[in-house]
């Protein structure tokens, strides 16, 4: 289905662009590398390079000429690829490392920001070749500089893979110790979806196309703007006023997607429309969340708003497209959005907090600091308790930590550019290393049986 903007709808867009930091954020390719596994994990790789190159090679500039054409920025361009763990599956070396080297040169050749899909998925259990790609992140996220990871270690369906979860805890502490971008760069799912185009989460899934083109968009700041024109208006007006804003962050998100799918001739996948909030001031889901009336995002009220927020991006956005999928909501990233650090540098904002809040919002607990002697144990009990929210309520949660290697509370740590910075946040002191040590598997809920 084909749509033409009007008139009104195009100056309008113009503003938003101009004034109130509306972007696509990311454009990314989906690409399936599952005929690249080979028994040499080197001749694995050369095939994994020569087919992203050759995938991919028109992305960037095509993504360029629509920036230049319609005047809309395109701040990513980027790429998700198979599971990892699956492609490496029959290669005879242990040593995935290599792979990730392979996927960042052609990452570099194409000219792309990021590439995801260094992943592994063991909600139910784990295989060889995921216990294989997990020991390998630490190294394989620090010797490159644009892979990502992820892993998936629970759903609904399935229930938690505490054995997965307490590696993870172990992998986080193992790469925190050789630099926090790596850290940075990896994720930790409980119901990960196949189509998500944001890093560093996204991985293309095996019931998806060949090739296929996922767009996110975002515009916290679109939706602030808008707030300022309803202050003191009842709820029903603060909600109805964010569904024709994401409605209409949404159309613009559809317009780049059908436009590059066409000049790519590669099928369009979905228009995720999350707000995602960057370090910048005026492009925060902490200040739409005060526009709402909370003196300080964190104080009583916080995951109400959040809820509110959230549901309406969601209603605004599946009334613009049809192909409405990712993650699509309020990511609350701490490091990222200039709201979030004030309000966990004043304490208003605990990890606490953060925990209740990623109940009704897109991700989980994101881009958080913590301090330099946090345990493994302790970080693999973080885990757990977010995937728990995710199996219960059936929705995706994550978890990016990052241990701040000779850090403790209230000092900050810098990553740079869209990841920002981020304050060391505390953690409560007790022990949870019996806990994590039982391993096994956490039973997926009765709910869970809906077949």
């Amino acid at each position: 289905m084909s749509y033409l903007m009007n008139s009104s709808e195009i100056i309008q867009t113009i503003r938003m662009i101009d004034q109130q930091h509306l972007d696509v954020r990311t454009v990314t390719m989906g690409i399936n590398l599952l005929d690249c596994a080979d028994r040499d994990i080197r001749r694995c790789g050369e095939k994994i390079y020569d087919k992203l190159c050759k995938t991919a090679e028109r992305l960037v500039p095509v993504c360029c000429d629509i920036e230049q054409e319609f005047g809309i920025p395109i701040v990513n361009k980027r790429i998700s690829v198979t599971p990892i763990s699956l492609v490496a599956a029959s290669c005879a070396s242990a040593d995935y490392e290599i792979l990730a080297g392979f996927m960042d040169r052609a990452a570099k050749a194409v000219g792309v920001n990021f590439i995801g899909g260094f992943s592994a998925l063991c909600q139910k259990g784990l295989t060889e070749s995921d216990l294989r790609l997990i020991r390998s992140i630490p190294r394989a996220l620090t010797d490159t500089e644009l892979v990502c990871a992820s892993v998936n270690v629970g759903s609904t369906k399935a229930g938690i893979n505490m054995d997965a979860v307490k590696q993870m805890g172990l992998v986080i502490r193992e790469t925190a110790e050789l630099g926090p971008i790596g850290c940075a760069k990896l994720v930790v799912f409980c119901n990960a979806v196949e189509d998500n185009p944001f890093m560093a989460g996204a991985f293309h899934g095996v019931g998806e196309p060949e090739c296929v083109i996922n767009v996110g968009v975002s515009g916290p700041g679109v939706v602030a703007h808008a707030l300022k024109e309803c202050k003191g208006e009842k709820f029903d007006t603060v909600a109805e006023t964010i569904k024709r804003t994401a409605f209409k962050i949404t159309r613009m998100g559809q317009l780049v997607a059908q436009e590059a799918s066409r000049r790519l001739d590669v099928p369009f996948g979905v228009v995720d429309l999350s707000l995602a909030p960057t370090p910048a001031v005026g492009d925060s889901v902490a200040e739409i969340l005060e526009l709402i009336g909370l003196e300080r995002c964190g104080t009583h009220g916080t995951t109400a708003a959040l809820a509110l927020l959230n549901d309406a991006v969601k209603k605004g956005g599946v009334m613009a497209s049809g192909h409405v999928g990712g993650l699509s909501g309020a990511f609350i990233p701490v490091s990222e959005d200039a709201g979030m650090i004030r309000a966990a540098e004043e304490g208003a904002l605990t990890i606490d907090k953060l925990e209740a809040m990623t109940c009704v919002c897109s991700v989980g607990l994101d881009m958080i600091a913590v301090p330099g002697d946090t345990t493994a144990d302790t970080l693999s009990a973080i885990i757990a308790d977010e995937a728990a929210i995710g199996m219960i309520n059936n929705k995706t949660t994550a978890v990016r930590l990052i241990p701040a290697i000779g850090k403790s509370v209230g000092e900050r740590v810098d990553f740079g550019g869209l990841l920002g910075s981020a304050p060391v946040m505390p953690l409560h002191p007790g022990s949870a290393a019996e806990f994590v040590a039982r391993g096994g598997r956490i039973p997926a809920p009765l709910h869970s049986l809906r077949n």
